[in-house]
């Protein structure tokens, strides 16, 4: 039923038919009372509060996915191979707890977050989950002092941490229909009216275009599959040996904001799937229905596998890689160079990385 919900809101998103009109008068209200938190911190009745590291937020203006937690990774990792010490703040959305924690490669996605848990596995970056990023970031400094620039992951409205750099990212759909949540998909207006106050400017503010296809001002990002899949146990394969003669019909699942898209590059792919599986964003696999799957071998996204893995190690996991296009992490050094000195680069920066599906 959520599922469902999901998908039937992102899809009148994309105009200004009768879901959208009815939704209106609760967007106007989620509009105003978030405007109004807005200019609370403009006036200091809300204040923002700075850490000793430059801070970078990458997030998104609409809601449902548009390829955040790729573009951490990718950033994560640039950042790493010209030599800064970076660590990771997130909210660590959908976790059971909504205490300080930091984030390890043993952690349960249930209790630190899917998505942070794949940003630590996929770096090796410190990386410390919060509602409060503030809280999160001074807690990720307390354990490790040696590092100079912090990374949030989402927290473009999240005014209470002071940004040094924002990084917003869209995918295909850009704005929508341009209307604010529910009746469209935008968590503010578009373009956006900064908040200085939170270290928020135009000059400070990248924009990042993930379906390949970037507007004069941003930056284009390539996604696709990667060429292998692992299962829960560490065995490998080709992504198309999973369709070889002899093996289980092939069923995807996909607990992400836009589960389609990622059958959509299965089938891109090559694969031929017998049966798909849309579950909520950040679904939890311990409550699912397992008497579907047998008969089938299983294909997830990576944002998924632990979870996924909890109840299926069989169940095989692909990865995305994106890159982006060099000028992004240009404009990037560029910002860090302005206040703090660049450090001896262990080695160039690459631009292909290998992430989850969804945000």
């Amino acid at each position: 039923m959520r599922a469902a919900l999901q998908a039937r809101l992102l899809h009148a998103w994309t105009g200004k038919g009768a879901l959208a009109c009815l939704l209106l008068p609760v967007a106007w209200l989620y509009g105003a009372l978030a405007a109004g938190r807005r200019q609370l911190f403009r006036w200091a009745g809300l204040r923002s509060h700075r850490v000793d590291a430059f801070v970078i937020v990458v997030g998104n203006v609409v809601a449902g996915g548009a390829g955040k937690t790729p573009t951490v990774i990718g950033l994560v990792r640039h950042l790493q191979a010209r030599g800064h010490a970076v660590g990771v703040v997130s909210r660590g959305y959908g976790r059971d707890n909504a205490s300080c924690l930091a984030v390890d490669a043993c952690s349960a996605p249930e209790q630190v977050g899917d998505e942070p848990l794949l940003i630590h596995r996929a770096t090796g970056a410190p990386v410390w989950v919060g509602r409060d990023r503030w809280r999160a970031a001074n807690a990720l400094l307390a354990r490790h002092p040696d590092i100079r620039v912090i990374v949030c992951d989402d927290g473009l409205q999240h005014y209470r941490l002071w940004r040094d750099l924002d990084i917003c990212v869209f995918d295909d759909r850009g704005c929508g229909n341009g209307w604010q949540l529910p009746a469209g998909p935008l968590r503010e207006p578009w373009p956006r009216r900064a908040v200085a106050a939170a270290g928020q400017s135009a000059d400070r503010l990248l924009v990042v275009h993930t379906s390949g296809l970037a507007p004069d001002g941003a930056f284009s990002a390539q996604r696709s599959l990667g060429h292998t899949v692992v299962d829960g146990h560490g065995a490998t394969l080709t992504l198309r040996a999973l369709n070889a003669p002899g093996r289980l019909p092939l069923m995807a699942l996909a607990g992400i904001a836009r589960p389609e898209a990622f059958f959509a590059m299965l089938r891109h792919a090559g694969l031929v799937l017998e049966q798909t599986q849309s579950l909520p964003d950040h679904f939890d696999f311990r409550l699912a229905d397992t008497a579907h799957w047998a008969g089938y071998q299983l294909v997830c996204t990576e944002k998924d596998a632990p979870k996924l893995w909890q109840v299926a190690p069989g169940a095989f996991s692909v990865g995305l890689e994106q890159t982006m296009e060099p000028a992004f992490f240009d404009a990037v050094d560029r910002q860090l160079a302005a206040q703090i000195p660049a450090p001896h680069a262990s080695t160039p920066g690459a631009t292909r990385l290998s992430s989850g599906h969804g945000h």
